[in-house]
């Protein structure tokens, strides 16, 4: 083993070697790190850095490295880190990314920036780049690549082979599944998959070859479109264009499923309470408590409105202290069928399967269901109701409370998101605190109500 290579391993087995190459601005032992390293380690000891250390690290790499670890870090630390590096350095390592990327990335910086970068990129690149970062996010276009083969209708099988061998070091960094054909306005006619290339007669024309007249997308089609096309059929890819069916760009089924993914992690964030992005704890502190309490403090009056159910009978309460230990477990119990309503319907809206529309059919599947589990779990609750204290009039007000409040909140759960959809409002971010109010509300109301019929037979 020479130096060189107790170097390196040295540098893998050290916990803060890669600081220390930071810091010493050793880009060769930097790079040395990143290919020893397994990619879950490489996101962790990044995201341990400083902002500066990171974009200084961006720096000390060669481009096509520093594109790579841009692609494994989570979009908040990539956007900090390529904002703070040298601009005509930002520019290469930009060039070195996947158009769809490129294209996100740009949209997420902030305009000043982004013009920057996009003045330093080679013009061809700049202009693709601006053209794919214009279409919005829920959109086939945004996630669509640039890089693909597309060829002349007028061209054989014997040119259109010359034109991939002599460009074989430009397209070795393409995806290739299938080629595409165009007329002489860019309009698409065909789809021609690279066996169908292989096997034909070098002096066949590509028309000839081709699958005429290929399912294809439009690039302002809306991505739950794009998901239903690649269900319907299970292709590696479909090609996009215009409205004048021009080819504009290729989707690829992992474009697809990594779009899921990342709308998934957003949805869940914000069904958390996590708005305004992102978050990570590596970020400033007074701006992740600022995003919190922007929805902590707004749940405040959402609960002091379920609180007012329990102020209005406080007698009842004071009287028959046992119901406050049943309030919590029908609130809660309420608010969990109310959250597994919530969830199917999230899934059927992603699938396309449900519409704002289908309102009553959901109604009346919920109402079904809530029947059966909220007669299962009041009967439950029922009986531990009156092991505890031996009064059947307690059981039956627990016990009937927790039937009725869970009807009502698989109702919510199914019919919220359905209506916040139809109002351009976000299903995920506001479904959840409504839920939650409405079934506290009428789960206290349900509770007390009753037991203020029957106040004399609980006591």
């Amino acid at each position: 083993m020479n130096d060189t290579e107790g170097t390196s391993e040295k540098l893998a087995l050290d916990p803060v070697a890669l600081e220390r190459a930071i810091a010493a601005n050793d880009g060769a032992a930097c790079e040395s790190w990143l290919d020893q390293a397994q990619a879950d380690e490489i996101i962790h000891e990044v995201a341990q850095l400083a902002d500066a250390d990171r974009s200084a690290l961006l720096g000390l790499l060669e481009p096509e490295a520093a594109a790579h670890l841009l692609d494994l870090m989570p979009e908040a630390h990539a956007i900090h880190a390529i904002e703070d590096v040298n601009i005509s350095v930002a520019a290469q390592i930009v060039e070195e990314l996947p158009s769809d990327e490129r294209a996100d990335l740009i949209r997420s910086l902030d305009a000043e920036t982004a013009e920057a970068i996009l003045a330093e990129l080679e013009p061809d690149i700049g202009e693709d780049v601006r053209r794919l970062a214009a279409y919005g996010d829920d959109t086939a276009g945004s996630i669509m690549l640039s890089e693909y083969l597309v060829f002349a209708d007028s061209l054989t099988v014997r040119e259109l082979l010359a034109d991939i061998e002599s460009n074989a070091e430009k397209y070795a960094d393409y995806n290739i599944q299938y080629t595409y054909v165009v007329d002489n306005e860019g309009r698409l006619v065909g789809v021609l998959p690279l066996r169908n290339v292989i096997l034909a007669r070098r002096a066949a024309p590509v028309r000839d070859v081709m699958i005429a007249d290929p399912i294809a997308m439009l690039d302002t089609a809306s991505l739950d479109d794009v998901r239903s096309e690649f269900r319907e059929h299970p292709f590696l890819g479909f090609p996009v264009v215009d409205a004048e069916h021009r080819l504009v760009g290729v989707i690829e089924a992992s474009d697809v499923a990594r779009a899921d993914i990342e709308e998934a992690d957003e949805r869940y964030r914000q069904s958390q309470g996590i708005v305004g992005g992102e978050e990570l704890r590596s970020m400033p502190l007074f701006l992740r408590s600022r995003r919190r309490l922007a929805w902590l403090s707004a749940n405040i009056v959402l609960n002091i409105l379920a609180a007012s159910m329990i102020a209005l009978h406080q007698d009842t309460l004071e009287a028959v202290i046992a119901l406050a230990v049943f309030l919590p477990i029908i609130s809660d119990m309420s608010g969990c069928s109310g959250n597994q309503a919530v969830a199917v319907t999230m899934r059927e809206l992603t699938l396309g399967v449900t519409r704002p529309n289908d309102a009553a059919r959901v109604l009346i599947k919920e109402i079904s269901l809530g029947l059966i589990n909220g007669s299962a779990l009041g009967i439950l609750i029922g009986g531990v109701a009156y092991l505890w204290k031996g009064n059947l009039f307690l059981s039956g007000v627990v016990g009937v409370s927790l039937a009725l409040n869970t009807v009502i909140a698989v109702c919510i759960g199914g019919l919220v998101p359905l209506l916040l959809k139809k109002f351009k409002a976000d299903p995920a971010l506001a479904s959840g605190p409504i839920l939650t109010t409405i079934t506290d509300m009428c789960g206290f109301f349900i509770v007390l109500t009753l037991a203020s019929l029957v106040l004399t037979s609980l006591t």
